[in-house]
C-alpha cells in the first residue's frame, strides 16, 4: 500500500514522522474522511473547508484547495489502483519543542491514507443503543474533527465490536447527542429531527448535505434539544457519516423500527447515491 507523506507517494513502510510532531506530542491534529465513488471525491470542499477552518482555530499554518487535493488523490489512487477507496485526510501541526507552543505551527505534516472499497451498494441495517459514557464536550468552541478521540474510543468499548450496533452518545444534561462515528436523524410525520450543534456534536458533512435534502423534499428540519425518549415515537431513525453513508437503525433500545424499508430514508439514500459521483459541495 503507498500512502502520501507531504507531497510524496512512498510505501506505508516508509511513511513516517518525528516523535517531536505536536500532533503526537499534544494531539494537535485535524482529518478528514471521505469517500471516492469511481474516481470521484464526494463533497470535498466542504471537506477541505471544515478541515481549513479548524486549521485555523488550531493556528496551524496550512490551506488546502480542491485542485491541490486533487492532484494528490489522483496520484495516490494511481498508485493503489483504487477506484473506490476510503480516504483519510491527515494534518499533523509538525514538530516542535517539548512544551506548549504559542506561536503558529508553519510546517505541519500531510498525510493522506487510502484503503479499498467495494462499490456502494445497499444499505446497512444497525441496531441503535444508549450509551452510559456521556459525550465529552468539545476541547474548543465548537467540535473539531481533531486527534482527541478517546472518548468515542471508550464508548466502542462499552457496546464492544459488533459491527451491527451503534452507541448514541447523550450529553451530561441528558440530550441526544450523536453516534460514536456518526449523527442521527429521526423523522415524526413530515418532520426530520436532529441534534443541533449546540449540544457539542461534529457538524458532519453528511449531516448537511442530508439536511439540504430533506429540505429539497419539502420536509421541516427541526435541529434542537432532545431526550432520548423523544426518539421513541419516531417513524423511522437512522445515522449517517461519510463512510457508512446512511444507515436505517432497526431497533433503538429495544423499539423495533422500519430500518431500510422506511420511505423516507428510501428517498434520501436515492438523492445520496445520484449525487454520489458528482457532487463537490452541497447544494
Amino acid at each position: 500500500m503507498f500512502i502520501y507523506v507531504n507531497g510524496e507517494i512512498v510505501n506505508k513502510e516508509a511513511a513516517v514522522i518525528s516523535p517531536f510532531d505536536h500532533g503526537y506530542l499534544y494531539g494537535m491534529g485535524l482529518f478528514e474522511t471521505f469517500r471516492i465513488y469511481d474516481g470521484h471525491p464526494f463533497l470535498l470542499d466542504n471537506h477541505l473547508e471544515r478541515l481549513n477552518m479548524g486549521l485555523e482555530v488550531l493556528n496551524i499554518q496550512k490551506r488546502f484547495t480542491r485542485e491541490e487535493v486533487k492532484d494528490a488523490l489522483k496520484h495516490l489512487l494511481d498508485a493503489n489502483g483504487f477506484t473506490n477507496a476510503y480516504i483519510r485526510l491527515n494534518v499533523s501541526a509538525g514538530v516542535g519543542e517539548v512544551g506548549l507552543q504559542v506561536e503558529p505551527y508553519q510546517k505541519p505534516n500531510v498525510l493522506i491514507f487510502a484503503k479499498p472499497l467495494q462499490e456502494a451498494g445497499e444499505m446497512a441495517e444497525k441496531k441503535a443503543v444508549l450509551l452510559k459514557l456521556k459525550r465529552n464536550t468539545p476541547e474548543g468552541l465548537t467540535r473539531l474533527k481533531s486527534h482527541h478521540y478517546m472518548n468515542n474510543i471508550l464508548a466502542k468499548r462499552e457496546i464492544g465490536s459488533t459491527p451491527d450496533v451503534e452507541g448514541i452518545f447523550l450529553t451530561e444534561e441528558g440530550h441526544i447527542a450523536e453516534g460514536i462515528v456518526s449523527n442521527i436523524f429521526w423523522r415524526k410525520g413530515k418532520t426530520l429531527y436532529t441534534p443541533a450543534v449546540e449540544t457539542g456534536i461534529l457538524n458532519g458533512i453528511t449531516r448537511q448535505f442530508i439536511i439540504q435534502a430533506a429540505k429539497g423534499l419539502e420536509m421541516d428540519v427541526e435541529e434542537g434539544f432532545f431526550r432520548p425518549t423523544e426518539v421513541f415515537t419516531a417513524d423511522e431513525i437512522f445515522v449517517t457519516n461519510s463512510i457508512q453513508e446512511i444507515v436505517p437503525i432497526l431497533e433503538y433500545e429495544g423499539h423495533q423500527m422500519p430500518g431500510k424499508s422506511g420511505p423516507i430514508v428510501q428517498k434520501l439514500h436515492q438523492i445520496y447515491r445520484e449525487s454520489s459521483v458528482v457532487l463537490w459541495s452541497i447544494e
